[in-house]
This record gives structure tokens, C-alpha cells and sequence, in this order.
């Protein structure tokens, strides 16, 4: 039945007398969000209605906006990361997760700041992103924890703030380090900052795979059994659109004016950070690092982050779809 489905919609393309119903999947997306750029691939080549699926991109202002969309029933997918689907899966709600991206940012330093380790930034003023319960900042404070014997949110003088702040008050210079998710790091890194540690470096000491994803596509359990085809479809869709930007360097350039690249190192920077962060594979290994990070998230952020839970509960990786080279 699908066969045949994707037959006669390979036809209405070709044969604009004809036409097809294609099922509507609806994506809640921030409005200048990188996933825009997986989207705008999947909307140039016809990637969604080549798999039946009529694509529709609703904007949403937060990442909190994102979520409530999706509890509202507002949106049938948004991209989310597992401990918000492990918390709501907790709570008795069906959500699920696919594998998005790996992309994870860096802790970066001034040169003129003299930081070469963790224990440098004793008496520094440390900028952070995503607030006290950010995954990566959690993250490192195990790490430097368990390395270092360090507690970084009292040896450092912390200062919470948006990515975009946190950039500019690292160019002026009044912040010595900054943990800044991937894409606001690759701008400050061609700006001359320099890579104290990066986050796979902290996952790797850690003893998590450092390839894990950390986000994923987000949806109703209840909605994927129910629009199967458009649920694997729409995964199938964004597995194309994922190829097409990690080999197509002509793919980029046409999207460079969404990425507001102010310049040539800033777009290759982006271009090479966005490709290292395509998933490979999520497997079994990938799922019990998933696991183990969890739990360091457990210990470090405490019931603020995870609630109750010591442990992913079931389901919350959606098992309908692979990614084709996983073995």
C-alpha cells in the first residue's frame, strides 16, 4: 500500500492535472532556530512529499513555547532533548523521541584570560547558557568534579544569560569564559577565542559515548501509532535532508542567507559544526550511553531536573524507525 501511495504521488508531481492528498505534519519550530535550516532542505527538494507528507512549519518564540505547543496539540512534532521526555514519560504522558543532532557546544576562553583548565577558572567570571540546568553545564561540573575535584558553580563566578548576550559580552570583554551552545560557539571560536574543552572531550572522560544525542524529534507515541506512515516518512525525510547538507556544499550556499553568516569563516565554521552533529547510528550502544549520561544528570542537577527518576523509563527513544545505516 505505501509503494503504490508513493507511486501515484511521484506521478502528481510529475502531472500537475492530478492531485493527491498528502497528510499534513505539523513541526513547531523556533522561529530562527538551526532546524530551520533541515527544513528548508526538506521543503526545497520535496523531501516530506516525496514521502506523502505535507510539510507545515509552525514558528514558535521558545523552546517552553515549543513544549506547550506540543501539549496543546498545536504541532505533531517539535525537537526537544530526552530528559524532558523522560520527565513527561514519568508522568504517566506518551512522549517520545528520535535522534536530531549530536551538536553540542564548548567551553571557550579569552586568551588574554589565561585559561588552559578547569581549574583556571577559579575567581573567573564564567558565562553559561540554558541557565542552572543545562545539560552541558551539568556535564561539566561532573567533569571537573571527578577530574579535578572542583566545584565549578562555586569557584567560578557564574553568570547565566541568553546565547546571544553571552557572545557579545565575551567580544567585549567582560566575561574570561563562556559555555555557549554549538553555533554561538563557532562564531567565537574564528572570532580568536580559544577551546579550553570541548563537550565531547567532557562526555568521553565522563565515560559517555561522546556521539550521543542529545535532542530529538519529540512526538505522542499515540500520534506515531496512529500516522505511522507519516511519522516514518517525516523521520525518512529529515534522514535525505541531513545527507544532502553533510555532502552538498552548493546546498549551503543556497542557504546561507538564513544562517547570517557575517563572513566567510563564520559560515564554514557553521557549515562544519552543523555536519559533525548529523547522527551516524542509534543503537543500543547509543541508548545505554544514554543511560549513564542520564544518570550523572541525576546526581549533578538533581530532582530540579529529572524529578524522581534515576533512570530513562521505557520508550522514551521511539523504536518505529531506524537510521538506514544503524546496525
Amino acid at each position: 500500500m505505501r509503494q503504490l501511495k508513493l507511486l501515484l504521488l511521484s506521478l502528481c508531481l510529475c502531472l500537475p492535472g492530478l492531485s493527491f492528498a498528502l497528510e499534513k505534519v505539523r513541526v513547531g519550530v523556533l522561529e530562527f532556530g538551526t532546524v530551520n535550516w533541515e527544513l528548508d532542505v526538506m521543503q526545497q527538494h520535496k523531501l516530506a512529499e516525496q514521502q506523502g507528507i505535507a510539510l507545515e512549519i509552525v514558528p514558535l518564540a521558545s523552546a517552553d513555547a515549543s513544549t506547550v505547543a506540543l501539549q496543546g496539540g498545536a504541532v505533531d512534532v517539535i525537537v526537544s532533548d530526552w530528559v524532558w521526555v523522560a520527565r513527561q514519560r514519568a508522568a504517566e504522558q506518551d512522549y517520545t523521541l528520535f535522534p536530531y543532532s549530536t551538536a553540542v557546544g564548548s567551553l571557550l576562553a579569552r586568551p588574554q584570560a589565561n585559561i588552559k583548565t578547569l581549574a583556571d577558572l577559579k575567581g573567573k567570571k564564567l558565562g553559561v547558557a540554558g541557565g542552572a540546568n543545562d545539560k552541558s553545564w551539568l556535564f561539566l561540573q561532573a567533569y571537573a568534579k571527578k577530574t579535578a575535584n572542583l566545584d565549578l558553580s562555586q569557584a567560578a563566578n557564574v553568570q547565566y544569560a541568553a546565547p546571544p548576550l553571552l557572545n557579545e559580552l565575551m567580544q567585549q570583554g567582560e566575561l574570561d569564559a563562556v559555555l555557549n551552545f554549538w553555533h554561538y560557539a563557532a562564531r567565537l571560536q574564528v572570532d580568536g577565542l580559544q577551546t579550553v574543552i570541548s563537550m565531547p572531550q567532557v562526555l568521553q572522560g565522563l565515560g559517555i559515548q561522546p556521539d550521543l544525542p542529545l535532542i530529538g524529534w519529540v512526538f505522542s507515541e499515540k500520534w506515531a501509532k496512529e500516522h505511522s506512515a507519516a511519522a516514518k516518512g517525516f523521520l525518512s525525510a529529515s534522514y535525505a535532508a541531513k545527507q544532502l547538507l553533510k555532502t552538498d556544499d552548493n546546498e549551503w550556499q543556497r542557504l546561507r542567507p538564513r544562517m547570517k553568516a557575517e563572513n566567510d569563516q563564520v559560515f564554514k565554521a557553521l557549515r562544519e559544526a552543523y555536519r559533525a552533529g548529523i547522527p551516524a547510528c542509534f543503537g543500543e550502544q547509543q541508548q545505554q550511553a544514554a543511560n549513564t549520561a542520564f544518570k550523572i544528570l541525576a546526581e549533578t542537577g538533581g530532582k530540579a531536573l529529572v524529578g524522581d527518576l534515576s533512570s530513562l523509563p521505557a520508550g522514551t527513544f521511539w523504536q518505529g524507525f531506524s537510521l538506514p545505516i544503524c546496525p
